[in-house]
């Protein structure tokens, strides 16, 4: 199969081209025009969502590009006409977009993205701001319950073999932003600087001709402060024979199925009794949220996650939806009964108590905003300006930063697990 280059022209719906076409031929499609990305509710049981992906988003802008290649095959396919056609070939978004930072908090109403452009120009980006938002959102969102509930222990993204090849690289990108210590995936580390982490499978266990000289060889060649996979066949036997292979400074063991929160805590008592006090322990094998807290006053010290978080732990999307709100400085809303938009063009203000605990989400019109407080402040930064990326952005280490600050910010019923309303609430002035 053909490559395509790396334009994301065609990461984007036949519709969008359909109306871009028609608005073309009946004059519109220089109306200035007002586009925000927001999420009407939460995923059940949510409390709070993490803003992520809006890095990946103004890339995707920049290289939003018709090269010969797009053209050639909307020709062939005729989804355009010539007009449209030769449109789409000097294509270079030249408007403005605002947002939350990646690693914001944000909850039902926020106005996470807003596009500024000629409705031409800004209604055929929908798809693929969405489909980036949508996707790391739901990731970082449902990474940073689980870094929560870890209370500190290291997490190790391992889910890249549960998704897209694609998928996986961004997957790891959001789990790193919201807590998660490493990953896996060696894209995730040579695109974005995440420190990647990996031993062994049970495989190279059952390549050997025993567990030992498995063991043998890995020490060999790693050291022994690696992590020996110790539950291939018997666990109490596969640690005694990892203590005598690499002896009590054994860096750590990982148990990877069974009830870890019952294996993790006869393997503390084991590790202890063979003078391997300081090997630590690291359990994976379909956990979640739900089990990480669970295992909260076990012996465990890491944690392995692959299927829930690249997946979203249910939620693999984060419900976000592209709506026109102004056009030519007039607010325009739809308001069907059960996806109604409110019009204008928004912005949004966080107030807080002296303490620093979140109060309430204020969204406003953007060119009337509220009275801050002392401790109140605005969310969305300017992120494009006339089609060009800002400069001094926050970088991903400052979204881990943000994340950190925010988590920190929620009342404490904001932090549950379980079903409730969102951690503050919205307020729409």
């Amino acid at each position: 199969m053909e490559q395509i280059g790396p334009s994301t022209a065609l990461l984007t719906d036949h519709y969008e081209l359909t109306m871009l076409g028609s608005a073309l031929a009946d004059g519109s499609a220089d109306r200035e025009c007002v586009f925000e990305v927001f999420a009407r509710r939460l995923p059940g049981g949510r409390r709070y969502g993490v803003v992520a992906g809006t890095g990946r988003v103004l890339d995707a802008i920049a290289d939003f590009r018709f090269t010969d290649a797009e053209l050639t095959q909307l020709e062939h396919t005729a989804v355009v006409d010539s007009a449209t056609l030769s449109w789409l070939a000097d294509y270079r978004f030249s408007g403005d977009v605002d947002g939350y930072p990646e690693g914001e908090l944000y909850f039902p109403g926020s106005p996470i993205l807003t596009v500024r452009g000629t409705f031409a120009e800004a209604v055929v980006l929908e798809t693929v701001v969405l489909s980036i938002l949508n996707h790391d959102s739901a990731i970082a969102s449902a990474a940073a319950r689980m870094s929560a509930a870890a209370s500190g222990r290291p997490i190790i993204e391992m889910g890249g073999r549960r998704t897209h090849e694609l998928a996986a690289v961004a997957a790891a990108r959001a789990a790193y932003l919201a807590g998660f210590a490493t990953t896996s995936n060696l894209e995730a580390g040579r695109r974005y600087g995440i420190p990647t982490r990996g031993t062994t499978a049970h495989a190279y266990i059952l390549l050997h001709d025993s567990e030992e000289a498995a063991f043998r060889s890995q020490v060999a060649k790693a050291g022994p402060d690696t992590t020996l996979l110790v539950d291939t066949y018997d666990i109490t036997a596969g640690i005694d024979t990892a203590v005598r292979v690499a002896g009590p400074e054994l860096g750590a063991i990982r148990i990877d199925s069974g009830d870890v929160g019952v294996l993790a805590r006869k393997a503390r008592e084991q590790l202890d009794d063979l003078g391997a006090k300081d090997t630590r322990i690291m359990v994976s094998g379909d956990l979640d949220e739900h089990a990480i807290a669970a295992l909260r006053a076990e012996p465990v010290d890491a944690y392995g996650v692959g299927t829930s978080v690249v997946t979203g732990s249910g939620a693999p999307t984060a419900g976000m939806v592209y709506k026109l709100v102004d056009v030519d400085g007039r607010p325009v809303a739809k308001r069907s009964e059960d996806k109604a938009s409110r019009g204008g063009r928004k912005s949004a203000v966080r107030r807080h108590k002296a303490t620093g605990t979140a109060l309430e989400e204020v969204v406003h019109p953007a060119d009337a905003p509220p009275e801050l407080g002392e401790h109140d402040r605005t969310v969305p930064i300017p992120l494009m300006r006339a089609g060009k990326t800002v400069g001094g952005l926050p970088t991903l280490e400052d979204a881990r930063t943000r994340l950190r600050r925010g988590m920190v910010s929620l009342p404490w019923e904001g932090l549950k697990l379980s079903q409730g309303e969102p951690a503050i609430p919205t307020t729409f002035s």
